[in-house]
C-alpha cells in the first residue's frame, strides 16, 4: 500500500498543469501611453505591465486601473509606473519592445503586477476572414505549455517564433526575479456581460484560471481580481453597473478604474509575501486587506465544464495548499484521479474554519457566488466545530448535533452579536443553497485522526461523523463516510506504517497520507447514485498532480 501511494507521490508532484483550450477575449483599443514612464529618482518602484484595462484612459468615460493605483501610495516614498498599453497581449507587450523598456528600469526589491489574456484570444496572424478591423498579429498560444508555431507576421513582414500565453508570461516572472523583484499576477478585470442568472462574467476565456495555475507553478503571488469584484458589484443595482462601463462592455469609466484599483491594493495588502505598508498614502492605508489573500485560494480553470468545489478545514486543504511544514490536505489530490478535460476541481476548504466560521467569513459566499447548474459541492466539516462558541481566540464553535437550537452571542472576537446555531444546521445552509444554485451537494464525515487504543482506532461515531450521517439522510444528499473508511485502511495497516501518513502528531497528512484519503473518497464516490461523477472519475490511481 505505501509503496504504490509513494510511486503516485511521486508521480503527482513532477508533473505539471495541463493546458485547456481559450475562449475568444475581446478586441481592445490602443490607449496613449501614461505620462508617468521615466525612472528618474532611487525610489523603490511599482511597475504595471498589461493592456488597456490598466492603461491610462482617453478621458473620463474610459480609464485603466492602473491610473487611479498610484494615488494610494505615498509618492515620497514609492513610484508607481503604469507601463501598461492598450492593444496588446502578453506576446506584443514582449515582442514590440515595451516589456524591454520596463524591465531595463526595474531595481531590486521592486513590485512587478502582470495582467494579460483580454488580447492573448485575437488572431495570431490575421484577422478572421471578412473582418472590418485592421489587420493584427497579437494572438499568443492558448495554454500554458511549450508549443510554438513559426509565421510570416503581416504586420511586421518578419518571420516571428509564436509561443503560449504561458511562455510569455514565464519569460517576463523569470526577469522580473532575475532582477531580485517581485513579480505578482493578476486574473482579468470585469467584462460587463451577465450569464442566464443575470450575474456578471467571471472571466474571459480560460485565461484567469492559467493564470491562478501559472502562478501555482512558479510560486508567484497571485490576486483574483476578477471573482471579488464580481462579488462586489453583483450585490450592485443592474443601472449602477452599467455606468461604470460607459464607453463599452470592456472598458470601464473613472470609478469603475478606482473599484478595481482599490481591489488589487486589497489583495496586494492580503499576500503576507510583499511587505509594502509603508509606501502607502493615507488613502492606501484606509484600504482593508483582503485577509484571504495569502491563502492563494483557486478558481475555476474552465467555466464551459463542470466544477466540483470542495469547502471544509485543514484536513481537505492546509494553509496555501502548498504543502508547507509536509501537511497536505486530500482534496490537493482530488484533481489526480479526474478527467480534468471534463472537470475542474476548485479545493476552497480553509484551514482552521469550523462549518460556522466558514459561513461567517464570508468563503461560502465567494463559493456560492461562483457556483453554476451542473457543479457538486463536497463538504466536511467537524474538526473544528467542537471548539469554544465564544472566545477572543477564534470563536468558531457550533452548537451539537443537527437541531434547529441556537445561541445568541456578543462574538467577543467581533464584538458583533451572532445567532450560533447546530453542526447540522450549517450543513444544511450548504446544501440548501448549493442545490438553489443547481448544483449537487455531496456531505462528507471527518476523516480520523491518528489516535490509538492498543491497535484500534479512536473512531468518533457519536459525534461529527454521525451528525454528518444524519444531515445527508435528513435532506436525501449523498454521503461518504470518510470517518470510517479511513479509518478502516488505518487499522489494516497498523500504527507503524499510519505513522508515515502524517506529518504531526494527530491531525494533518503528509503527501502520502493525502492522497489516500483522496483514493478513500474517490472509491466511494463511484458507489454514489450520481452518474456526472462516474465519467469524470479515473481508476483508482492518481493520473496526474494536485493543483
Amino acid at each position: 500500500m505505501l509503496h504504490r501511494i509513494g510511486i503516485a507521490v511521486g508521480l503527482c508532484l513532477a508533473m505539471g498543469a495541463l493546458p485547456l483550450l481559450a475562449g475568444n477575449p475581446p478586441d481592445l483599443e490602443t490607449n496613449p501611453p501614461s505620462q508617468q514612464s521615466e525612472r528618474v529618482s532611487e525610489l523603490p518602484a511599482v511597475f504595471i505591465a498589461g493592456d488597456s484595462t490598466a492603461a491610462k484612459g482617453k478621458g473620463a468615460v474610459q480609464q485603466g486601473w492602473a491610473e487611479p493605483f498610484r494615488h494610494y501610495f505615498d509618492p515620497t516614498k514609492v513610484t508607481v509606473f503604469n507601463r501598461a498599453r492598450g492593444g496588446r497581449s502578453s506576446r506584443t507587450f514582449i515582442t514590440e519592445g515595451l516589456w524591454k523598456e520596463l524591465i531595463d528600469d526595474v531595481r531590486a526589491g521592486d513590485v512587478v503586477i502582470l495582467q494579460f489574456g483580454h488580447n492573448d484570444g485575437g488572431a495570431i496572424n490575421e484577422e478572421p476572414p471578412g473582418s472590418d478591423r485592421p489587420t493584427r498579429a497579437r494572438g499568443s498560444l492558448p495554454g500554458l505549455g511549450e508549443e510554438s508555431v513559426d509565421i510570416l507576421n503581416v504586420v511586421t513582414g518578419k518571420q516571428e517564433t509564436v509561443y503560449t500565453f504561458g511562455h510569455y508570461m514565464r519569460q517576463m516572472i523569470d526577469d522580473v526575479r532575475a532582477r531580485n523583484a517581485h513579480p505578482v499576477l493578476v486574473n482579468l478585470t470585469l467584462r460587463n456581460l451577465r450569464d442566464a442568472r443575470e450575474r456578471l462574467e467571471r472571466g474571459s476565456g480560460l485565461y484567469g484560471g492559467w493564470t491562478y495555475q501559472l502562478a501555482r507553478e512558479m510560486g508567484v503571488p497571485f490576486i483574483d481580481l476578477t471573482h471579488r469584484l464580481a462579488d462586489r458589484l453583483d450585490v450592485m443595482d443592474k443601472s449602477e453597473v452599467d455606468a461604470l462601463f460607459e464607453q463599452d462592455y470592456v472598458h470601464f469609466n473613472e470609478r469603475g478604474a478606482e473599484l478595481h484599483a482599490e481591489q488589487i491594493l486589497s489583495g496586494l495588502k492580503g499576500l503576507r509575501s510583499i511587505e509594502m505598508e509603508a509606501w502607502l498614502s493615507e488613502k492606501g492605508q484606509a484600504v482593508k486587506a483582503d485577509t484571504t489573500a495569502w491563502l492563494q485560494l483557486p478558481v475555476p480553470t474552465d467555466r464551459t465544464l463542470p466544477t466540483v468545489y470542495l469547502i471544509g478545514d485543514s484536513t481537505v486543504r492546509n494553509g496555501r495548499g502548498d504543502g508547507s511544514n509536509g501537511e497536505w490536505g486530500w482534496g490537493d489530490f482530488l484533481v489526480g484521479f479526474v478527467d480534468r478535460a471534463r472537470i475542474n476541481v476548485v479545493n476552497r476548504a480553509v484551514g482552521g474554519l469550523s462549518s460556522r466560521t466558514y459561513l461567517t467569513y464570508g468563503h461560502w459566499a465567494r463559493v456560492r457566488s461562483m457556483l453554476q447548474p451542473g457543479d457538486v459541492v463536497v463538504m466536511q466539516f467537524g474538526h473544528n466545530d467542537s471548539a469554544p462558541i465564544n472566545d477572543t481566540h477564534r470563536a468558531r464553535g457550533t452548537l451539537p448535533g443537527v437541531g434547529e437550537q441556537t445561541e445568541a452571542i456578543e462574538n467577543l472576537l467581533t464584538g458583533e452579536p451572532e445567532v450560533v446555531g447546530s453542526y447540522g444546521s450549517y450543513l444544511r445552509t450548504f446544501i440548501a443553497e448549493s442545490r438553489s444554485a443547481g448544483a449537487t451537494p455531496v456531505v462528507c464525515s471527518p476523516v480520523p485522526r491518528k489516535q490509538w487504543k492498543n491497535r484500534a482506532l479512536l473512531r468518533d461515531t457519536d459525534r461529527y461523523p454521525l451528525w454528518a450521517r444524519q444531515v445527508a439522510e435528513q435532506e436525501s444528499v449523498a454521503f461518504v463516510d470518510l470517518h470510517s473508511l479511513v479509518a478502516d485502511h488505518y487499522e489494516q495497516m497498523g500504527p507503524h506504517d499510519v505513522d508515515l501518513l502524517f506529518a504531526d502528531a494527530h491531525t494533518h497528512t503528509s503527501a502520502a497520507g493525502a492522497l489516500l484519503n483522496a483514493s478513500v473518497f474517490v472509491n466511494a464516490a463511484k458507489q454514489l447514485p450520481m452518474q456526472p461523477i462516474h465519467a469524470w472519475l479515473h481508476a483508482d490511481e492518481a493520473s496526474s498532480t494536485q493543483d
